[in-house]
C-alpha cells in the first residue's frame, strides 16, 4: 500500500499506534474490539489473568469475560485456531493458511508433522472416527494409539494424542469447540465451522497484511515511520493502563523500543538470578507513552492482587491497579 501510507514523525507515530490499538479509550464491546485488533493471542501463563483477557481489559476496562465465551462457543462469532482467537469473518483467510499447511513440507517442523501423520495413519483415522461418533471430546478421552507412549515430547509429554490433535487442528480437520477447566474440547471442523468462500493464499495474506497494518497503525521502514491512512494522529486521552506481555503494542519488542524508547523483554524463561526485572512484568501505558512497569500477581484462591515490584514512573500505577482489581474481583494487598 505504498500509495496510501504517509510518513509521520515519531511523536505522531506513537499517537497513531495507541489509537490504532484502541488503547485511547475508544474501544466499545468485546466483539468490535477483537474485529478491530484482528486477533487475540492465547497463552497458558496467567500470573494475573489469561493474556487474551488482559488485552481486552487494557482497552475495555472491567468487562464480562462470559461475553467472550459466548461469542466463541455459543454465538460462534469468534473462533480459536493455532493459539489465537479470530473473528469468524477471517475464517476464509485462515482456511487458506490451513490449506498451505496441509501441502507444506519445506520447513523441518512441517516435514516432521507430515512424517508423524504418515506413520500414524491408523491413529489419525481412529481420532476422526471417534470424534465423528462421540464428539465433542477432550484429548484425555482419546487413546494414544501410536505405540510410542514412552517417548516424551517437548509440549505433549508421553501422550501423542495432543500432538495428533494439534496437527489435525492446524490442517483444518479439527476445531476447538469449547473449553473445560482450561482444556480444549475438540470436534470435526466440518461439524463446527460454517461454509465459506475459497480465497487464494496470496490474496488471503494480502488482506491479512492490510488488516495487521491497520491494527498496528504504523510501521518502521528504513528508519522512518509510515502510517496507515485510516488512523488519526490526534492527541491521545490521558488514561493509564497496564499491558499484557502479548499485547500487540509491545509484542514486537524492537518496534516498541523504537516507538516508545522503552526496552521491554519477557523474562519468564530467564533464570531468576539473571532477570533484570521480574517473572511476569506488565508495561504501564499513560496516554501515548510507556512510562513504567509493574509485576502484579493474582492469588486466585485468596482473591488478592499483590504488587511484587514496580519500576520507572509509577505515579499513575495505582489507577491501573484499582481498575485491574475490579476486573479480577480481587482485594489489593
Amino acid at each position: 500500500m505504498p500509495g496510501r501510507t504517509r510518513q509521520v514523525t515519531a511523536e505522531q507515530a506513537r499517537r497513531i499506534a495507541v489509537r490504532a490499538q484502541l488503547l485511547d479509550g475508544s474501544a466499545r464491546g468485546v466483539l468490535a474490539t477483537v474485529r478491530r485488533l484482528g486477533f487475540l493471542q492465547l497463552d497458558p501463563i496467567a500470573a494475573v489473568a489469561p493474556a487474551h483477557q488482559l488485552v481486552l481489559w487494557s482497552r475495555l476496562g472491567p468487562f464480562d469475560t462470559g461475553r467472550l465465551d459466548r461469542l466463541l462457543w455459543v454465538e460462534r462469532k469468534l473462533f480459536e485456531w493455532n493459539a489465537f482467537i479470530w473473528p469468524i469473518e477471517s475464517l476464509p483467510l485462515i482456511r487458506a493458511r490451513m490449506r498451505r499447511i496441509r501441502r507444506a513440507k519445506s520447513l523441518a517442523w512441517e516435514r516432521r508433522t507430515r512424517d508423524f501423520l504418515e506413520r500414524n495413519a491408523d491413529f489419525r483415522r481412529y481420532v476422526l472416527r471417534e470424534l465423528e461418533r462421540r464428539g465433542p471430546l477432550l484429548g484425555r478421552e482419546l487413546e494414544d494409539r501410536t505405540g510410542q507412549g514412552r517417548r516424551g515430547h517437548r509440549w505433549y509429554g508421553n501422550r501423542q494424542v495432543g500432538l495428533m490433535l494439534e496437527a489435525l487442528h492446524r490442517r483444518g480437520e479439527l476445531a476447538v469447540v469449547g473449553r473445560q477447566s482450561g482444556q480444549r474440547l475438540w470436534h470435526l471442523a466440518e461439524r463446527w465451522f460454517p461454509e465459506t468462500e475459497t480465497v487464494p493464499l496470496r490474496e488471503a495474506e494480502r488482506i491479512l497484511d492490510e488488516q495487521r497494518f491497520r491494527a498496528l497503525g504504523v510501521r518502521l521502514e528504513r528508519g522512518e515511520w509510515y502510517a496507515h491512512p485510516d488512523v488519526s494522529d490526534a492527541p491521545v486521552p490521558d488514561r493509564a493502563t497496564l499491558l499484557s506481555p502479548f499485547d500487540r503494542l509491545v509484542h514486537d519488542r524492537d518496534r516498541a523500543e523504537a516507538l516508545f524508547d522503552f526496552r521491554y523483554r519477557l523474562e519468564m524463561y530467564v533464570p531468576r538470578a539473571k532477570r533484570e526485572y521480574g517473572y511476569y512484568v506488565l508495561p504501564l501505558l499513560v496516554g501515548d507513552r510507556l512510562v513504567g512497569r509493574a509485576e502484579p500477581r493474582f492469588d486466585r484462591k485468596a482473591r488478592k492482587l499483590e504488587l511484587l515490584c514496580a519500576w520507572g514512573d509509577t505515579s499513575r500505577l495505582d489507577e491501573a491497579l484499582v481498575d485491574l482489581s475490579t476486573f479480577l474481583g480481587a482485594e489489593r494487598t
